[in-house]
């Protein structure tokens, strides 16, 4: 199968080493903004072709999906034009800033019937997978999630520390890995509020956030998110439920006492974003809806649809 990517930045790269360890995938075109850097990582990752035009990379006929880890402004848009060129898409989280656009990739993945897939990995982590298969066996059930979700930043700066061209948002972006996971975990989300704080004069967005969600089931979801914690970064989930207490750190799983649990058996790699563009690969061959589908997503950008409302008035 070959793949073309676009956003050969931070993101983009750990899609790359993850579909270094995937059988018989090979991408062969990347797309960036700039030709001169994305030469540079298409020659480190052994990739034939550069540009920075994605209708490009679409016009191929050997290329049959694509990766998208582009600007969020631009990821809608950009899951429709490859779907129109009738490639199969895996576009990075978040589908969409608004929820009209989230819609119309939807309607469009119904139209031509392609995959369709969201990068929401949190699904995918082996610390949440197992968390996911104690819920299945009914050993486990959600009572509340309490999340934090804290990063430092004063400029638009990707995770490599290089200079951004678009502005990241909690809302849209970081809220979407939790209000999903929350609802995977505990089911359909019934009450959503929300709360921010100043915007930045700069940057034109809130710096902190709180949200309050809760489960069909009757468990909570307390969120806190801020881009001023000068302190350790990334997002911490603590599953509180009826015959335990868990805590996950991306991969990572430890009891409520920090007992470390082993998660190496969970699936066939302890990295969450090979995982899921596994996934996205099995998905495609075996002609079936992948896990984290644009389908199976919506309900989460309905909900920040609806926070948005509540913060923006």
């Amino acid at each position: 199968m070959k793949i073309a990517l676009a956003g050969a930045g931070a993101f983009g790269e750990k899609h790359l080493d993850g579909l270094r360890h995937i059988a018989g995938v090979e991408v062969v075109s990347l797309i960036g903004r700039h030709l001169d850097p994305t030469r540079a990582i298409a020659a480190k990752y052994g990739i034939g072709q550069a540009t920075t035009d994605l209708a490009e990379s679409l016009a191929r006929d050997d290329v049959d999906a694509v990766i998208l880890c582009t600007p969020t402004q631009m990821h809608a848009a950009q899951a429709i034009q490859c779907m129109d060129a009738g490639k199969h898409v895996q576009v990075e989280i978040p589908l969409a800033d608004s929820l009209a656009d989230a819609e119309a990739v939807l309607a469009k993945q119904r139209e031509t019937g392609l995959t369709c897939m969201v990068g929401h990995t949190r699904r995918f982590n082996p610390s949440h997978q197992y968390i996911h298969q104690l819920i299945k066996a009914g050993e486990f059930n959600v009572q509340q999630m309490d999340v934090q979700t804290y990063f430092f930043r004063r400029q638009n700066m990707n995770a490599k520390g290089e200079p951004r061209s678009w502005t990241d948002h909690l809302l849209w972006h970081h809220a979407a890995h939790t209000v999903d996971l929350f609802a995977y975990q505990a089911g359909p989300i019934v009450q959503a509020n929300a709360m921010q704080g100043p915007i930045h004069s700069e940057l034109g967005i809130a710096m902190d956030m709180s949200i309050q969600l809760k489960s069909e089931s009757g468990a909570i979801c307390t969120l806190s998110l801020s881009f001023n914690n000068d302190g350790p970064l990334g997002t911490f989930f603590r599953y509180i439920g009826d015959t335990g207490t868990y805590l996950a750190r991306y991969d990572d799983l430890v009891t409520g006492k920090d007992e470390p649990i082993d998660v190496s058996a969970v699936d066939v790699s302890m990295n969450g974003i090979e995982l899921q563009d596994r996934e996205f690969i099995a998905a495609i061959r075996e002609g079936r809806e992948p896990n984290s589908s644009v389908a199976q997503v919506l309900p989460c950008y309905r909900v920040l649809g609806a926070l948005a409302q509540q913060v923006d008035g």
